[in-house]
């Protein structure tokens, strides 16, 4: 398989292309702008349609309306791009439409600066619109990675019929890796449902977020949590690193995760059993293998690029048995091994002397 060296930016746009996207529509914003101009110089080489709109609003409602006729369409921005488009992912939502997002995070709140940032979380997970629903979203550490779970996205989404995100940030989506893409083709679902004419069919298919009697909307509401359901049982995504017999399990998504890995291996020749739980998916959030990677430990240290935000997660999720510590960095600034392992190494004195136990801090 050949391997190409390639941007992020452009590997996740290269990606999206090849599991037939055919529609793009976004609005350039750093640190995602290489995402909106690879599709600008490649999609109408390969017989797709690129839009720049004219803003980040405009870019989701006309992702609504291609995805509404049975398109495999994308948008993607960086972090508040994604607070503008958050209206037209709740309809996205509401109107089980299958698309992908995708979010290089960039620090904030505001503006903030145009260096990786992970501050982003509580918005993919929590609040990324108004009303009741969720999106799948994955957190690549890789360019690869970045490349499969684009695929992934596109996938899932039409299997679903949701909305996906894939939460990148400014250093995986600035960095370059070697990077593979499969060689087998494509092959898109039909879409009975999509608002394509006829066809010389008597069904009128109708898209449609607007419910006026509340036992409807209830429905309607309690039909896509049953979906969700089903994505929590089929689509959970992690990865275990040294957790079997580890005393102090370092959590993290994304670009945290690669830096606390290393922060682990220093651990591990420093005499200190440390390990690192990743999950790949943050909605729905691998609760069960979390649960298994700490069953030896004796406390969690959480470790993102944000002030803390998937901390409470993981403390909700290990129910107060088990302390878990924060760690992070913000402002575009990035964490070091070093830091991280130094936090390990504090952690670990207080578990030795007995001052760390019990219920979660």
């Amino acid at each position: 398989m050949e391997r190409l060296l390639m941007k992020g930016n452009e590997a996740l746009a290269e990606a999206a292309i090849r599991a037939g996207c055919k529609c793009f529509f976004g609005y350039p914003i750093t640190p995602q702008t290489e995402i909106s101009a690879y599709f600008a110089k490649n999609m109408p080489k390969r017989n797709g349609v690129f839009l720049q709109a004219e803003s980040e609003i405009a870019a989701v409602n006309m992702v609504l309306g291609a995805s509404a006729a049975g398109v495999r369409a994308m948008t993607s921005s960086s972090s508040p791009g994604i607070s503008l488009k958050s209206e037209g992912i709740s309809y996205l939502a509401a109107s089980d439409l299958p698309c992908v997002i995708v979010n290089v995070q960039r620090g904030g709140p505001g503006l903030g600066g145009i260096q990786p940032s992970q501050s982003d979380y509580f918005q993919a997970v929590k609040a990324a619109g108004h009303g009741d629903f969720h999106l799948i979203v994955y957190a690549p550490a890789s360019v690869q990675e970045t490349v499969d779970m684009t695929y992934l996205a596109f996938e899932n989404a039409d299997r679903y019929r949701m909305p996906v995100m894939i939460l990148s940030d400014g250093l995986l989506g600035q960095m370059m890796e070697p990077v593979s893409f499969p060689d087998t083709e494509i092959k898109l679902p039909e879409k009975e449902w999509a608002c394509t004419g006829h066809k010389h069919r008597r069904t009128h298919n109708i898209i449609n977020s607007l419910y006026l009697q509340p036992d409807m909307l209830e429905k309607s509401v309690n039909d896509r949590f049953m979906r969700y359901e089903r994505v929590k049982s089929e689509c959970t995504l992690s990865e275990e690193y040294l957790c079997s017999d580890a005393d102090i399990v370092v959590t993290a998504f994304g670009a945290s995760a690669r830096i606390a890995r290393s922060a682990v291996d220093s651990a591990r020749k420093k005499g200190i059993r440390a390990g690192l739980f990743r999950p790949k998916t943050l909605y729905p959030f691998p609760e069960t293998e979390l649960k298994a990677s700490c069953r030896n430990a004796s406390a969690v240290l959480c470790t993102e690029m944000n002030m803390g935000q998937m901390v409470y997660d993981i403390r909700l999720i290990l129910e107060n048995t088990l302390p878990v510590e924060f760690y992070g960095r913000t402002g575009g600034n990035i964490p070091s091994p070093e830091d991280i392992l130094t936090q390990i190494e504090k952690m670990n004195r207080r578990i030795k002397g007995g001052a760390l136990s019990g219920s979660s801090i």
